[in-house]
C-alpha cells in the first residue's frame, strides 16, 4: 500500500466524517449519509479490493460513532462494508462506462440505496426501527440518493482535476 493512497483515502474519510457529523438527524433520528460520497470517490480513484475494504471499514466505523441514529452503530459498519464491494463491482462490471460522470452519478444513486436498505434491513433485525421502513426508506433514503448523487456530479470532476494535476493516482 502506497503511503500517498492511504493519505488521499484519509482526506476523503476526514471530509466525509465531518459532512456526516454536521448534517442533522432529522427523521427518527435518521439523515442522509454523505459520508457514502466520499467512500464512493476513493473507490472510484483507487480501484483496488484493499483500499475498498479499508473504505468500507473506515467509514463504516466513522458513521457509527457520529451516527444520530438510536443503536445504529452496527448497521452502519455491516452497510458500509458490504456497500463498498457492492460498488465496487457495479464500477466493474459498468466496464469502460466506468469512467463517464453520468455512469457515476447513476451508481452512486443505486450504491445509496443499496447503503440505505442494508442500513435499514440490519438495523431492524438489531434493534428495530423508530418507525416504519417504508417510511424511512421514502423519506431518508431515496432523498439521499438524490443528494449523493448531485454531489458526486458536482465533486468528481473537481477531484478528478485535482488527481490529475497532482498525479496521486499515478500507478494505479
Amino acid at each position: 500500500m502506497k503511503t500517498k493512497t492511504l493519505v488521499s483515502l484519509a482526506l476523503l474519510v476526514g471530509i466525509g466524517a465531518v459532512l456526516h457529523t454536521v448534517i442533522p438527524g432529522f427523521i427518527f433520528g435518521m439523515k442522509p449519509d454523505m459520508m457514502l460520497t466520499m467512500m464512493f470517490l476513493g473507490i472510484i480513484l483507487f480501484r483496488e479490493k484493499k483500499y475498498v475494504l479499508i473504505l468500507g471499514a473506515v467509514s463504516g466505523l466513522i458513521a457509527g460513532l457520529t451516527t444520530s441514529f438510536p443503536g445504529g452503530f452496527f448497521p452502519n459498519i455491516i452497510d458500509k462494508v458490504i456497500t463498498s464491494f457492492v460498488f465496487f463491482g457495479l464500477l466493474a462490471l459498468s466496464g469502460r462506462f466506468s469512467k463517464k460522470l453520468p455512469m457515476l452519478v447513476g451508481l452512486t444513486a443505486i450504491g445509496t440505496v443499496v447503503s440505505g436498505t442494508l442500513f435499514l434491513g440490519s438495523a431492524y433485525i438489531l434493534i428495530g426501527l423508530p418507525g416504519p421502513f417504508a417510511i424511512l426508506f421514502g423519506t431518508i433514503v431515496l432523498p439521499a440518493a438524490v443528494l449523493n448523487a448531485v454531489v458526486m456530479f458536482i465533486v468528481h470532476p473537481i477531484i478528478s482535476t485535482v488527481v490529475k494535476r497532482t498525479d496521486i493516482a499515478r500507478g494505479m
